[in-house]
């Protein structure tokens, strides 16, 4: 009887651990009164990346910063604050680095030149060398066949 009743209780307790950890996965969002901030509230934690995760936005990272975060955002919107005066803040915080979207500015501007940048000092490179072997191939007159040697 008794082995009976401890295979039970091992049973209930691998239940419990395989049905608990699907729930933890993911972080519920935080109830706001109208569904309105409630879509604002999502819009603003998606666009937030979390300080400590780096690839993951708010919404997503299961840290306690990230908590900590949604919870001023909540707090602010609560508040009365503007999507625009929130991200101020956080930005005034974290600099520009929170945002997954930064504005073209001045600090961010290597970040939207540097593709085109790259992309423009890669084709020139390639210019050079289509150009170099083309000169080499153009100036090559010695028809002799080295395999016969």
């Amino acid at each position: 009887m008794q082995r009976r009743v401890r295979s039970l209780v091992i049973a209930a307790f691998v239940a419990a651990l395989l049905l608990g950890s699907s729930a933890s996965y993911a972080l519920a969002p935080e109830q706001m009164p109208t569904p309105q901030l409630e879509a604002r509230y999502l819009a603003l934690i998606q666009g937030f990346r979390c300080m400590q995760c780096q690839d993951e936005s708010l919404a997503d990272s299961p840290v306690n910063l990230a908590a900590d975060m949604r919870r001023v955002i909540r707090e602010m919107l609560l508040a009365g604050k503007t999507d625009q005066q929130i991200r101020d803040f956080m930005v005034s915080r974290y600099g520009y680095f929170i945002l997954f979207k930064p504005p073209f500015v001045w600090q961010t501007a290597w970040l939207w030149l540097a593709p085109g940048v790259m992309l423009l000092a890669g084709v020139i490179v390639a210019l050079t060398v289509i150009r170099k072997r083309a000169a080499i191939v153009a100036t090559d007159t010695d028809d002799t066949d080295l395999t016969d040697a």
